[in-house]
């Protein structure tokens, strides 16, 4: 028999591979179940981002994905154009790519990868950790109590029930758990149905040498692309707008669509699975604006597409759900391990709802340029809406609402701790991961004792890391609290008359528990 998961995640996806990935790397036993019998073969987002490099970087993941590192991208920027067909004449778009700013504020750079491939490594590496990770097992039932959850699991022509101490719901859009746990959303302006096919189609003719990575079509539908999957212009997505009511057309019928969409009329097009192991050839997908009004019900949490959808423009839906996996992983092992109160848990919502809003309303701008819809207004810099969130929560002393430039990260209460260069190709942020950490001014003897009674890591300016005080926010008598995702917590420029108290009162206010028992142990 297999002992019974803390914590159940529903949904295989990117978000929910990578809340089952961040909860194994804390130690937590995890279960995912996922109804489809294998990872989507569909590439869906092409990079990953300096953010969310960041984040798997914390779980030795970031070598591998450079490794697997797609070959699509031929020319120094992905281009991006509008036209009416492939064939024909096109203007290109402007593509908001990640800025210099970021390359002093990160060790890590963006990569272009396939999705696909990226869940790959992000499944195999959650299972290295201990994961258990299930295909082909749908939840059928589920239903909540004071002390955890229990859910009825099928695979196949069997059934069995599982118990949970909490469930993390990552079944997308249309999963259906949101609804169940009575969670409405707020819809941002029209939804519609997308309809994508993976194809072998030779549409070198309609390139004529020019180099197109993302092709925004009005051909044969309105919002219509073809994507290139290799350098050759001969594997391809093909997506377009459609009513599912219509039914689904047969192969011939997408083929035409795909050459009505290159302008091609007689363009050998061969569609290809887009399910390992299946011939499921077309997939629908749910493209809008929507959030929830809630992230927590009880025992159940949302992330990714459970939580918000977001137009494609930016790439910023799968990067806002990964980011909410790392924020709820933490918090949820430290509950579990009793080293926090169970109040903790509802400052996932308190910070990351604010962020998915305000990161949805960046993805509706830059629709309106894309798809000549969505929502006119100010353009923030993508490496600070990547990287600039700040959180205000009971889990922050002292944090804001506002999102922080890239450019002035410099130790504010709610925002991401900043990089500084260590050693050995090391980074401040690979201080953080699991545990709390204090960094202290070369001089603040007291704050270095207090963080050490506390079972806090606690690391010097000056005598163990480069005299950075200064770009923390700090004198040499000061310290900064960071929480084990890389955010600040607390900050104090100068010194305390009683550094001890000060400290446990504030480590008990982020981890909800009575003064005494304030410890990071």
């Amino acid at each position: 028999m297999t002992a019974d998961p803390e914590v159940l995640v529903v949904g295989g996806g990117l978000c929910g591979l990578s809340t089952a990935l961040f909860l194994a790397h804390h130690g937590v036993r995890v279960l995912l179940v996922e109804r489809h019998p294998a990872l989507l073969s569909h590439p869906r987002q092409r990079s990953v981002n300096v953010r969310v490099m960041e984040l798997y970087r914390q779980v030795g993941l970031a070598d591998a994905i450079r490794a697997a590192r797609a070959d699509f991208v031929t020319a120094g920027e992905y281009v991006v154009v509008r036209a009416r067909t492939l064939a024909e004449e096109y203007r290109p778009v402007g593509h908001q790519g990640d800025v210099a700013a970021a390359e002093d504020a990160s060790p890590c750079r963006g990569t272009p990868i396939d999705q696909d491939r990226v869940e790959a490594l992000v499944c195999a590496r959650a299972r290295e950790l201990g994961a258990r990770i299930e295909f082909g097992t749908a939840l059928v039932e589920l239903a909540e109590d004071p002390d955890g959850v229990t859910a009825l699991l099928s695979t196949g022509a069997t059934t069995r029930r599982v118990r949970a101490r909490y469930l993390v719901a990552a079944d997308g859009a249309d999963g259906g758990i949101r609804a169940t746990i009575g969670i409405p959303r707020a819809t941002y302006g029209p939804a519609f149905d997308l309809l994508t096919l993976l194809v072998h189609a030779d549409l070198r003719p309609a390139l004529a040498g020019r180099t197109v990575h993302m092709a925004h079509l009005d051909l044969p539908r309105p919002r219509t692309y073809l994507m290139a999957l290799d350098r050759d212009g001969t594997r391809w997505v093909f997506g377009t707008a459609d009513d599912p009511t219509r039914g689904e057309p047969d192969d011939r019928a997408c083929a035409e669509l795909v050459r009505a969409a290159a302008g091609l009329p007689d363009a050998p097009v061969r569609l290809l699975p887009q399910i390992a192991g299946t011939d499921r050839r077309l997939l629908r997908f749910r493209v809008g604006a929507a959030l929830a009004e809630k992230y927590r019900a009880g025992r159940v949490f949302l992330v990714g597409d459970a939580a918000h959808l977001m137009p494609p423009t930016g790439g910023f839906g799968g990067a806002t759900g990964v980011a909410e996996a790392h924020n709820l992983a933490w918090k949820l092992a430290w509950v579990l391990r009793g080293r926090a109160g169970g109040d903790l848990l509802d400052s996932y919502h308190d910070e990351r709802h604010p962020v998915a809003l305000f990161t949805l309303r960046q993805a509706l701008v830059r629709a309106a340029d894309r798809f000549d819809t969505g929502t006119p207004g100010e353009l923030v810099d993508r490496s600070t809406v990547l990287l600039g969130p700040r959180y205000d929560s009971a889990a922050v002393r002292g944090g804001g609402p506002d999102p922080v430039p890239v450019g002035d990260l410099s130790g504010a209460p709610g925002s991401r701790a900043p990089h500084v260069p260590l050693p050995g190709d090391r980074s401040t942020l690979d201080l953080y991961g699991t545990r709390f950490v204090l960094l202290a001014g070369a001089g603040a003897d007291g704050w270095a004792r207090a963080g050490r009674r506390h079972g806090v890591s606690t690391y010097r300016f000056g005598p163990d890391l480069p005299d950075a005080a200064a770009r923390h926010g700090i004198g040499p008598l000061g310290a900064l609290l960071v929480r084990p995702d890389g955010y600040v917590a607390w900050r104090s420029p100068g010194p305390s008359a009683d550094p001890d108290g000060t400290l446990a009162a504030v480590l008990a206010t982020i981890l909800a528990v009575p003064e005494r028992a304030g410890s990071a142990r």
